[in-house]
């Protein structure tokens, strides 16, 4: 392969005849983003090497950007992952790719890999948007962008999301009689496979009668949607990454990807066929991940929320350097006891462990991520993280302070808009507009305003007025000397 720009690439110096032929392909991949590549394409590289089985090959599909398919097919479907812990960095080159297509650009060949009876995994990673679901129902989108997708899918023509070419794709499968598969969303969203299955169904529904009725029953006899659960931090890639990719790999790799070295897959085991031996890889494969989704939700993120709001208020940038403030990690190992005292541990898992590993990885200031990033969005965030915890708490009769310390910051946050030093912050909230709009001190109004929590508890006095307290201590003593003053419940 030519070298680019005169440089030496990933598929020069570690070309396939060097690693042995490219892998057959076996997995279709929607959405080729970061994540995915530092992720699940890592696991299957693994899996195959651990058992010598070349047919889990994953042909990678971009609904939109073509940038990622570019390097890859430059590189013969090789890239390098770093990791980053602190100042150490290590390098791996992927090579469990096998093809790479832009869906726009190569729709004919796209619809055939979906039709190649050799595929028995479709995985995604199309963010939460790509699902098409409505954000309070959860139910399939009703507008301009579904029903165009929905006529071209009727049409046999190139639908242009996400989950349009997922349903294309299966009704070509159902229509070459390609056998079963299975469609595993790796997208971090509550229950993703019931959701996507779901949201699959809707859409198949508003197809016209013939087809919709035969591609139901097709769906329901030859395709399981899987739920998993997936865990890693892969910041955006940056020079740094690429020189070292550079560095240690010796080849410019335009594909390289780094994360944490943190790394967790729980799948429910519920296929329609065949599958790589991730397991093998490290995944977890068991019979209901919601135990693994609840600890996930109301240890790692919660705590992660409550570092960015109480970091951004007192002036942190970055999560890492929040969570090596004193104050604000006392703030935290207070949400862990009480978030431990209210869920059961998956099966195998120490939660105590989990959490310390939890402050661990956010202490990682290779990770580069921004208080005011990981801050985004808490009126949608809150409800599944930190309300869940709130609510288990007061039916055990007791109350949690630091679960109140997070819905009370946050609230600062959008509110006031400004650190304590009254430096403005970076507010990114689809709330933020109607809450500014109300009077900050009273706060009864505030909650019913923003529906973070349910109405049970934004009519209970009692708490109410501890949320109340909580925001008079941010606003006179600051997020620090709050956070520092925080006792376990």
């Amino acid at each position: 392969m030519a070298a680019r720009r005169g440089d030496v690439t990933v598929a020069d110096r570690l070309s396939r005849a060097a690693r042995g032929p490219a892998p057959r392909p076996g997995v279709l991949h929607l959405g080729v983003g970061a994540f995915h590549r530092a992720h699940q394409a890592v696991y299957t590289d693994l899996a195959m090497a651990a058992t010598g089985d070349p047919r889990w090959g994953i042909v990678e599909v971009a609904p939109r950007s073509t940038g990622v398919v570019e390097a890859l097919r430059r590189q013969d479907g090789l890239y390098t992952v770093l990791t980053r812990s602190g100042e150490r960095v290590t390098a791996q080159v992927v090579g469990a790719v096998s093809e790479a297509w832009h869906a726009p650009s190569h729709w004919a060949d796209v619809a055939a890999k979906f039709a190649d009876p050799r595929i028995a995994v479709v995985t995604l990673t199309i963010t939460e948007k790509g699902y098409l679901g409505d954000p309070v129902t959860g139910r399939l989108l009703d507008d301009d962008t579904v029903r165009a997708d929905v006529a071209a899918v009727a049409a046999g023509e190139r639908p242009r999301t996400g989950l349009g070419l997922l349903v294309a794709g299966l009704a070509g499968r159902a229509a070459a009689d390609a056998g079963p598969v299975t469609v595993l969303s790796c997208d971090n969203l509550i229950g993703n496979g019931r959701r996507l299955s779901a949201l699959v169904g809707e859409f198949a529904a508003r197809l016209p009668a013939p087809l919709a009725r035969d591609l139901a029953g097709w769906i329901a006899a030859s395709v399981r949607f899987p739920s998993a659960m997936v865990d890693r931090i892969v910041p955006a890639t940056t020079p740094a990454d690429r020189a070292d990719a550079l560095r240690l790999v010796g080849a410019a790799d335009d594909a390289v990807v780094a994360a944490e070295p943190f790394t967790q897959w729980v799948i429910e085991d519920d296929f329609a066929g065949d599958r790589p031996a991730w397991e093998l890889a490290g995944a977890e494969l068991v019979t209901d991940v919601g135990p693994h989704e609840t600890a996930k939700l109301r240890v790692l993120n919660a705590a992660h929320s409550m570092i960015a709001y109480l970091g951004a208020l007192a002036g942190h940038e970055t999560i890492a350097a929040a969570v090596a403030d004193p104050a604000i990690r006392t703030a935290v190992e207070a949400l862990h006891r009480d978030v431990l005292a209210t869920i059961d541990a998956p099966p195998g898992w120490d939660l105590p462990a989990y959490a310390a590993s939890v402050l661990e990885r956010f202490a990682n200031p290779a990770l580069g991520h921004r208080c005011d990033q990981v801050a985004s969005d808490g009126s949608q965030k809150l409800p599944v993280r930190v309300v869940p915890t709130l609510l288990a708490t007061s039916a055990a009769g007791r109350t949690s302070a630091a679960a109140t310390l997070v819905v009370a910051a946050w609230l600062r946050f959008v509110v006031a808009g400004v650190d304590d030093d009254g430096r403005p912050l970076t507010v990114s909230d689809p709330a933020r507009d109607t809450l500014r709009a109300v009077p900050a001190s009273d706060v009864a109004r505030l909650l019913r305003t923003a529906a973070v929590v349910p109405a049970e508890l934004a009519a209970d006095d009692a708490w109410v007025a501890d949320l109340t307290a909580r925001l008079d201590d941010l606003a006179r003593h600051g997020a620090r000397a709050t956070a520092a003053a925080l006792q376990p419940s």
